[in-house]
C-alpha cells in the first residue's frame, strides 16, 4: 500500500499534475482521492520528500519542488521518468554514458585485476549466449551486467555505485537499442574490443571502444520506430 501511494504521487508529480511551488491538495482530500488513510498518505509524502520532490513546511503545507531538487538517480524517480517522458530519459542516459563510460574504461585499463577481468569476460559470454537464442532472452540483463562490471573495474567506488543506481535507465536504453534485428549480434564485437583493450592495459583503445558502443546504441535508438520524439 505504501509503495502504491508513493508511485501514484510520484507519477503525478513527474507528469506535471502540480507545478513546482504549488501545494498539494489538503491531506484529507488527497487521501480520499487516492483511496487511502491519511496516515498512509503522510508516510508516502515523507518518502517523496526524501527523494527531493516535496517540501513539507509547517503552516505552508506540502509543496512540489522543482526538478533540479529531485534525486534523478533514485530508482523510483527513474521509473516515473521512463513512464512519463521516455525520450528525455534516453537522451539523459546517452549523455551520461558519454561523460562517464569512456573515462571509466580508461581507468579500468590501468586498474582492472583478475577478478574484474573475469567479471567482464563472464558478462560478455552471457551476452554471446543470449544473442544466439532466437528470442535473445537475457541479452539486456547481460548487457547491463557488462557495463556495471566495466564501471566496477575502474577502481572508483563512486562509479561502481553509479552503475547500480542507473540500472533502470540502462535497461530502458538497451531495450530500445536492441530492438532492430541484428543489433544485439552486431554489438558483440565492439564489446569484445572493450574487454581486449582493458586486458591489454590500453587506456586509449578501451575508451575508444566504449565510445563506439555508445554511438552505435544512439544510432539504433534514433532509428527505432514508435519511439516518442523529444522535442528538445
Amino acid at each position: 500500500m505504501h509503495q502504491r501511494v508513493v508511485d501514484e504521487l510520484g507519477r503525478r508529480i513527474v507528469g506535471g499534475a502540480w507545478e513546482p511551488g504549488q501545494p498539494l491538495p489538503v491531506e484529507e482530500a488527497l487521501a480520499a482521492d487516492i483511496g487511502v488513510s491519511r496516515g498512509v498518505l503522510r508516510e508516502a509524502v515523507k518518502a517523496l520528500a526524501a527523494k527531493g520532490m516535496l517540501a513539507v513546511r509547517p503552516r505552508t503545507g506540502t509543496r512540489v519542488l522543482p526538478p533540479e531538487h529531485w534525486n534523478h538517480l533514485d530508482r523510483d524517480v527513474l521509473r516515473w521518468k521512463q513512464a512519463g517522458d521516455p525520450a528525455a530519459l534516453l537522451r539523459d542516459t546517452g549523455e551520461l554514458r558519454r561523460i562517464v563510460e569512456p573515462e571509466a574504461a580508461r581507468l579500468a585499463a590501468g586498474r582492472a585485476g583478475p577478478a574484474e577481468l573475469r567479471a567482464l569476460h563472464d558478462a560478455l559470454a552471457a551476452m554471446e549466449a543470449a544473442a544466439a537464442r532466437p528470442e535473445r532472452g537475457g541479452y539486456v540483463e547481460a548487457d547491463i551486467a557488462f557495463h556495471r562490471a566495466l564501471l566496477n573495474a575502474s577502481g572508483n567506488r563512486l562509479l561502481g555505485s553509479l552503475g547500480r543506481a542507473v540500472d533502470i535507465a540502462l535497461e530502458h536504453s538497451f531495450l530500445i537499442s536492441t530492438q532492430t534485428p541484428g543489433a544485439a549480434e552486431a554489438s558483440l564485437a565492439p564489446h569484445r574490443a572493450i574487454v581486449e583493450a582493458v586486458a591489454a592495459g590500453d587506456p586509449a583503445a578501451a575508451s575508444a571502444a566504449v565510445l563506439a558502443v555508445i554511438e552505435a546504441a544512439e544510432r539504433e535508438i534514433a532509428g527505432s520506430p514508435g519511439l516518442p520524439r523529444d522535442p528538445g
